[in-house]
């Protein structure tokens, strides 16, 4: 096996100088940067462990995780940056990488890559040193690589990029003493230390040169990374930067720049960006052919079949649809909603928590007031009964499902896998990630759609979450009243979801403006998952949702008490399905009509319907399963045709997403953008149920 040496660092120096002045922290910062899936998340929990914050980068809908460790003798901030294959940035994520490299003067830069692709991923180790960045690079997953038959000289490649270089393999904790030795020492550093480059220069062509020297000279140093790494920016294009200049420079000086980058480029066949980035490879390639050797024969990894089974257009359906069923289905939606909610929402709350509470508050407060706490649409009976004793159980067991996934490598290739039938709809294989997460919960399923790259992605994605998505709490119950009727209606049902899905998409991506994103993903290798990392990734989503989604639940509670007053005899009052709600609920009579569901009237005919097809419509925009389970009562007291049943799933289904999904959609896209799509959504659920209703009952399909 490889042999990993250490390269010698400065002595320590007493006492401790890591605290960076310019950091309101307090904290020096370690940034941990790197493309995707090379294992940043992994370094980055072994360093911080469990205690990380995640939230979004200030101006921006992309997420950052945070933690803390110890290095150089006192407390050091750590981030996790989003994936970033150079300092030129394409996508959203990459951006934002470079902005916090830029505005949050990092102490240290720990680029971690990929040891068996170091030759796509020194480049960008290059360019962080010409950026005149403190860097310490982790050749990770060196046990992979070594298996496949590459071998590295570590202590020569530190000693040509005259940096600390170590060798890791994070899974299993290889490397990270001596890595987080590297680190302590780096931290230990004199504040007022220049933040050397080791020495490494690369040249570019004479003309390039000549382009640099000048700029440098016309504007200094406007940016928080070397004079020449600015220069190179500019010439190669990027707005960032140029923006940041014209804020610093004269419009003389930058008038000047701009010429100098035009009459440079004019000079080269290709664009500056390839010439530049190909002589970056250049000597990313002289130094590796120095450093690592590659085997005669590469050796594919045990599992490439595996690999390429689960991206083949035909064999990797089946996979999915697997996955699907045992993952999603099985074991989130039944033993999740089914199991574990039962225990949760009925034993638990139902039969210990609830009624303690009720009899405790009930005794303290006035009905009026009680009514907002343990009431039919109390806080604690409805907002936080919901959110931990319904959702709970379900987003937890998807989280860990959807951990396993990422862990395992299997994510990305599904994202592969689905791409060629995205972009017919105008998305890529990376919007399977929020699409899939949706048949857990559509609220945190529109969260993620913050890692598409373009606005437009972005929408596109939240309007098909809101309209053909059934989260999982809601698919249960329709799948098992369908199920009950029998295959013909379970065949309609994915029939027409499927249908609306793809036109809906179709006509999105043709209406809505801008260019579609390229798509690219690094695939990981194929491995069975790590226990720890997994339970790791689900604690951090399950705190980010009871941060980020329980006020939610909360406020839906509040907003329904608020719509159930009502006035009795001058005093204010309380009243389920009174008040405001209950005006709305007997407006939404014709509406129920349309898909053949009771009406008011009808109820007063016949007291066994319980409730209205209005009632059933407002409880499913604040509670997506109180629709779906009123639904289910109807149909197990007898009550609804099998038609009513594929109409009522159908357009439940296409329904206006709940409140905390609307909310939630309000906060990513905007009021206008959220109320737009709710009245598309509306329009869509209702007509293609009315549709679909009068297309059964003129066939005779499944009887009336």
């Amino acid at each position: 096996m490889t042999t990993l040496p250490r390269l010698p660092l400065p002595k320590a120096k007493e006492p401790c100088h890591c605290a960076e002045p310019e950091r309101a922290s307090g904290h020096p910062l370690l940034a941990i940067v790197g493309c995707p899936n090379v294992g940043k998340s992994v370094i980055f929990n072994r360093l911080t462990g469990a205690y990380v914050t995640v939230s979004n980068y200030p101006g921006t809908t992309v997420e950052v995780s945070r933690g803390k460790t110890k290095l150089g003798g006192c407390e050091v901030e750590v981030v996790d940056t989003p994936g970033m294959y150079a300092l030129l940035p394409i996508t959203e994520e990459e951006a934002v990488a470079r902005r916090l490299l830029l505005e949050e003067h990092p102490r240290q830069v720990l680029h971690v890559v990929d040891a068996k692709n170091l030759q796509r991923m020194l480049p960008m180790t290059l360019q962080l040193l010409e950026a005149g960045l403190p860097v310490t690079l982790a050749l990770n997953m060196l046990d992979e690589s070594e298996a496949l038959g590459f071998q590295f000289d570590v202590a020569e490649l530190g000693r040509e990029l005259g940096i600390p270089v170590r060798g890791t393999a994070g899974a299993t904790g290889r490397g990270m003493t001596e890595l987080r030795d590297a680190l302590d020492a780096a931290c230990r550093w004199d504040i007022g230390a220049p933040r050397e480059a080791g020495g490494l220069c690369i040249t570019y062509d004479a003309r390039i040169e000549q382009a640099i020297g000048t700029i440098t000279a016309l504007i200094g140093r406007p940016a928080a990374i070397a004079e020449r790494a600015t220069a190179l920016l500019l010439l190669q294009g990027d707005v960032e930067i140029e923006a940041l200049v014209t804020e610093r420079v004269s419009p003389v000086a930058l008038e000047q720049v701009r010429e100098i980058v035009a009459e440079t480029a004019a000079q080269f066949a290709q664009p500056l960006n390839i010439v530049i980035t190909l002589r970056r490879q250049a000597a990313a390639n002289d130094i590796i052919a120095r450093t690592m050797q590659a085997p005669v024969e590469q050796q594919r990894p045990k599992l490439e079949w595996l690999s390429r089974i689960l991206m083949h257009p035909l064999a990797g359906l089946p996979v999915v649809a697997l996955v699907l069923y045992f993952g999603i289905y099985k074991f989130v939606g039944m033993f999740g909603a089914g199991t574990l909610v039962g225990l949760l929402e009925e034993n638990l709350f139902g039969g210990i928590i609830n009624p303690w509470l009720t009899r405790l508050i009930e005794g303290w407060l006035s009905p009026l007031w009680s009514n907002l706490f343990v009431g039919d649409y109390g806080i604690f009976t409805l907002g936080i009964t919901y959110a931990v004793a319904i959702v709970l159980p379900i987003v937890g067991l998807f989280f860990l499902v959807f951990s396993i996934m990422e862990d395992s490598g299997y994510l990305p290739r599904l994202a592969m896998l689905i791409d060629r039938i995205f972009k017919k709809i105008g998305l890529n294989g990376r919007a399977v990630i929020p699409l899939v997460l949706g048949f857990g919960c559509d609220t945190m399923a529109t969260m993620t759609t913050r890692v598409l790259e373009t606005r437009r992605e972005r929408i596109i994605v939240t309007l098909l979450l809101a309209l053909a998505i059934p989260c999982s709490a809601q698919s249960g119950v329709f799948l098992g009243m369908l199920s009950q009727v029998g295959p013909t209606a379970l065949g309609i049902y994915f029939g027409v979801i499927v249908l609306i899905f793809l036109t809906v998409g179709l006509l999105a991506a043709k209406v809505l403006p801008g260019q579609q994103a390229q798509f690219y993903i690094e695939l990981p290798p194929l491995r069975l998952p790590r226990l720890n990392n997994v339970l790791v990734k689900t604690y951090t989503r399950l705190e980010w949702y009871f941060i980020e989604v329980l006020p939610l639940f909360i406020l839906a509670s509040v907003l329904l008490w608020l719509g159930s007053l009502t006035l009795q005899g001058g005093q204010l009052a309380f009243v389920p399905h009174g008040g405001l709600f209950g005006l709305i609920e007997r407006a939404l009579d014709p509406l129920a009509a349309l898909i053949g569901l009771p009406t008011t009237a009808d109820v007063v005919n016949n007291p066994a319907l319980k409730f209205t097809g209005g009632t059933i419509l407002l409880s499913g925009f604040f509670r997506r399963d109180f629709g779906a389970a009123g639904l289910a009562d109807l149909f197990a007291d007898g009550l609804l045709s099998p038609v009513q049943v594929v109409v009522s799933a159908v357009t439940f289904t296409l329904f206006l997403p709940c409140i905390a999904q609307f909310l939630v959609m309000k906060k990513e896209r905007g009021l206008r953008t959220a109320l737009g799509m709710a009245a598309f959504v509306l329009v869509i659920s209702f007509g293609a149920g009315a549709l679909l209703r009068v297309v059964l009952l003129a066939t005779g399909w499944m009887g009336r």
